[in-house]
């Protein structure tokens, strides 16, 4: 085994033999008159398995440990299948250059070893030198391990444009939110280092800088990029304090700990595009003890709503699939698939907060102390009262985030009501909804699990408590769930705008039961039969 000479980290394995699977002759890889060698090495960052012979300058095989796997077969054979590796000119100018090679070892020994060493060299982070300003890291990234390549594609390519930027930037309650939070808290910013986690075009930077930082490094893992620097550099006196990085924050270096860290990692519910986990991420590699976050707190609010319109909405776009004739064609079949498939997507639009059945609950989720994992799964148990007599379509859902500055704390809201945000509201809808009175207790869940297109899988579930006689044992009376795709959303922005509050309406005001006439035939039995069954309790 070789040790590590300056910023070249290597180690060797003499093997029996090496060859390759699809060889009809399995000869071998190297020449078989020289040792077999198999060296994993990190040069300049890029962590690889070579199979060659001793004497060669230029090795016949090498493996992409990132995606590469290996097989036990035997006490001393295995199996290495080398997906994405560099083999041969005329392999690489194939669309797929996938192989597989069986290798001999002396020795168990020699084979358990082996094996040992392949699992940390494709697993653990690889420690280097300081690296320059903006290189990669020679850990394996998070961020790949956990996204799908395809998914993290079109999210780069989306970010990567200007048209997208200008729409965020064009979002004023945001963008100036941001601004105010920086330049009324210079006290944090000035002479202080500063990282701007996912920088995009560079405009949080450029603010950090305007309240005097000492620097700051923009790390952007899109095209965005080249867009940024031309910013930066259009704006000399700001942007000789400003340097941009491209890469992500899970791979990329840093010359230095930031005492304070901004970023805009917020989606839609705030955790949409898992990008707080990116920043989770940057704060702990870059961020110094005790330092900064802007923003520092999120709170997911919930409320469940009274939408008759809405939920008529949907409903109707699966009547479609009632036609018994279309075409010579039958296709109700597929009618209950598609009623069920309209209500898998949230739905995202402003309302009017008057829709709200009752006051709303809050959870929190503190960025300066959260884990990574913690947001892989987050489950939230949900307790209302109904304030007025009238039917439950859901759950709306809405956030704020806190910069709580050492000068002054400002909030970023995106409540219904208040001024609206490219982020909307968010309300899942039930495809069977509650009916509640005025005092009513209303529990559930809301659990979200993460997924690999870098959004979440959300499960509601809303129930309502017996009412009347025998509400003291606790029986539940009604329960109605919804599973959607947090990825798959429903923009409803054609919708009009909510009202704004007039100065003395009450926050919670509700939508009466009288303000909805609404016909609709598309209700189920059981829904007439616990109408009905309501209306009795209300007389008795």
């Amino acid at each position: 085994m070789e040790a590590s000479v300056g910023q070249k980290l290597e180690q060797e394995f003499t093997l029996a033999s090496v060859s390759d699977i699809a060889s009809s002759s399995s000869a071998s890889v190297v020449s078989p008159s020289a040792p077999v060698i198999a060296r994993f090495s990190s040069d300049s960052g890029v962590s690889q398995l070579r199979f060659g012979s001793d004497s060669e300058a230029i090795d016949a095989v090498n493996v992409n440990l990132r995606t590469a796997k290996l097989f036990k077969l035997g006490s001393i054979q295995s199996v290495c299948i080398a997906e994405g590796s560099e083999i041969t000119k005329e392999l690489l100018d194939q669309e797929s250059y996938s192989r597989g090679f069986n290798i001999c070892f002396r020795n168990i020994e020699e084979s358990m070893a082996f094996h040992a060493a392949f699992e940390q060299w494709k697993t653990e982070p690889v420690q280097e030198m300081r690296l320059p300003n903006g290189a990669l890291s020679t850990s394996k990234s998070k961020f790949d391990d956990k996204i799908e390549s395809s998914s993290a594609k079109m999210y780069f390519h989306y970010y990567g444009q200007l048209l997208h930027q200008q729409n965020m930037l064009q979002d004023y309650v945001r963008t100036g939110t941001y601004y105010a939070a920086v330049i009324e808290n210079r006290a944090d910013f000035a002479g202080r280092v500063v990282v701007d986690v996912g920088a995009g075009s560079g405009i949080l930077s450029l603010f950090a800088a305007q309240a005097g930082a000492k620097h700051v490094y923009a790390v952007e893992a899109s095209e965005m990029t080249e867009y940024a620097r031309k910013l930066i550099e259009g704006n000399p006196s700001l942007g000789q304090r400003i340097t941009v990085i491209k890469g992500k924050v899970e791979e990329v270096q840093l010359p230095e700990k930031a005492d304070i860290m901004i970023s805009e990692p917020m989606g839609t519910l705030l955790v949409n595009e898992r990008m707080l986990e990116s920043y989770v991420i940057a704060r702990d590699r870059f961020l110094v003890p005790n330092g900064k976050m802007f923003p520092t707190i999120g709170r997911i609010h919930m409320a469940p709503f009274s939408d008759e319109y809405l939920f008529v909405e949907i409903a109707n776009k699966a009547l479609f699939w009632q036609q018994e004739n279309y075409y010579g064609v039958d296709l109700t079949p597929l009618h209950g698939q598609a009623f069920q498939g309209y209500f898998s997507q949230p739905v995202v639009d402003a309302f009017d907060p008057r829709l709200l059945v009752a006051p709303a609950m809050h959870h929190v989720i503190d960025f300066t102390q959260v884990k990574e994992e913690d947001l892989f799964e987050i489950d939230i148990p949900l307790k209302f009262v109904a304030s007025v007599g009238t039917r439950v379509h859901g759950l709306a859902c809405w956030f704020d985030v806190l910069f709580n500055g050492s000068t002054v704390q400002r909030w970023l809201t995106t409540a219904p009501g208040a001024p609206t945000t490219h982020w909307y509201q968010l309300r899942c809808v039930l495809s069977q909804p509650l009916y509640v009175m005025a005092g009513q207790e209303i529990t559930g869940h809301l659990h979200m699990i993460a997924h690999s297109a870098q959004s979440y899988t959300i499960y509601l579930t809303l129930s309502t408590k017996m009412w009347g006689p025998g509400a003291e044992q606790g029986g539940v009376f009604q329960s109605s769930a919804c599973k959607v795709d947090l990825k798959e959303p429903y923009y409803r922005m054609s919708q009009p705008q909510p009202y704004p509050l007039v100065q003395d309406q009450q926050p919670h005001q509700l939508i009466q039961p009288q303000d909805i006439n609404i016909q609709s035939d598309i209700l189920q039995s059981e829904d007439l039969e616990d109408r009905e069954l309501l209306r009795q309790q209300t007389l008795s």
